[in-house]
């Protein structure tokens, strides 16, 4: 039995031995970056001191999660995450698919590579730069603040205005990933069978007719897959480019767990506290996407696992 194992993996290592070494690096990439940092969850129960270390900083169990529960950062938090994540989820998820489908109606194969490397490239801007644009052009004196501040009467940056920083984020975050994200779905669309929209011409079928019986229907478990991931991120949205737009005037509308997790760590160096936040944070995201895998396979017969 020993002997033919080692037979079987022998074969297998010779056959597709250039496979497993390409692995080597993803793996390793998983293992440092992903795997051994939970080990520092363990800081989420302890009083941490950098001086005494992980194992030495004494226990003080569930203590920073109840402090957090009964602060009143963790309902405007926790409010203002779900409100970005939602309407992220609502206004910014449907953006790639519908450039995605309009896309695949262009002809003109020039005009169709120009449009596609247009809409590419805000995904590869800094976000220190995006940011820095954001601001110019939401300022009193940009382009954007200027017209809204003539409309609504109002004066001053727009990120000075917590009603307005919602918008803005959303908004800037569909022109920065609506191009790049849409390519999931043009190379689903890429192996949509041409036979069926021949067999529609033939039937008569408009533009409108063959997108909603032939294209979504022949893409939907792409669209499932990326939605459950979606669903799966509702609580992990970036602190970096809501640390670079928002100031403790618009606090109340977007500080969101992720920032409020990088203040107390780097601010009030709260380690322990901090960690606990973002544990928690982790925690809800795991929930939400064994949920959201469940009704996909119970309703779609199509989930991640």
């Amino acid at each position: 039995m020993k002997n033919t194992f080692f037979s079987g993996w022998k074969k297998e290592l010779t056959q597709n031995g250039a496979l497993y070494i390409m692995m080597i690096p993803v793996v390793a990439f998983f293992i440092i970056f992903c795997y051994k940092p939970m080990y520092g969850a363990l800081i989420a129960f302890k009083d941490y001191s950098p001086r005494l270390g992980i194992l030495e900083s004494p226990w003080v169990g569930f203590e920073h999660f109840q402090s957090f529960f009964s602060s009143p950062d963790f309902g405007r938090t926790l409010k203002n995450t779900l409100t970005i994540s939602l309407t992220s989820l609502i206004f910014s998820f449907p953006a790639p698919i519908l450039f995605a489908l309009l896309l695949n109606e262009i002809k003109d194969g020039l005009f169709k590579k120009t449009v596609q490397t247009v809409s590419y490239m805000p995904h590869f801007i800094s976000t220190v730069v995006i940011c820095g644009m954001i601001k110019s052009f939401v300022g009193s004196e940009g382009i954007i603040g200027s017209l809204v501040n003539s409309i609504t009467g109002n004066t001053g940056s727009l990120l000075m205005q917590p009603d307005k920083f919602v918008p803005i984020y959303i908004i800037s975050g569909i022109w920065q990933g609506m191009g790049w994200s849409a390519i999931v779905y043009l190379a689903a669309l890429s192996g949509v069978d041409p036979q069926l929209y021949e067999a529609a011409d033939i039937d008569g079928a408009g533009k409108f007719l063959k997108i909603f019986k032939i294209t979504l229907p022949s893409i939907m478990p792409t669209i499932i897959t990326m939605l459950i991931l979606q669903v799966g991120r509702i609580m992990s949205l970036g602190y970096e480019k809501v640390i670079l737009l928002y100031n403790p005037l618009i606090y109340e509308t977007s500080d969101i767990i992720s920032s409020y997790t990088y203040r107390m760590a780097f601010e009030t160096r709260n380690w322990g506290y901090s960690t606990a936040v973002g544990l928690f944070n982790s925690v809800v995201n795991l929930i939400l996407l064994i949920i959201s895998n469940k009704m996909s396979k119970k309703f779609t017969n199509s989930g991640l696992w």
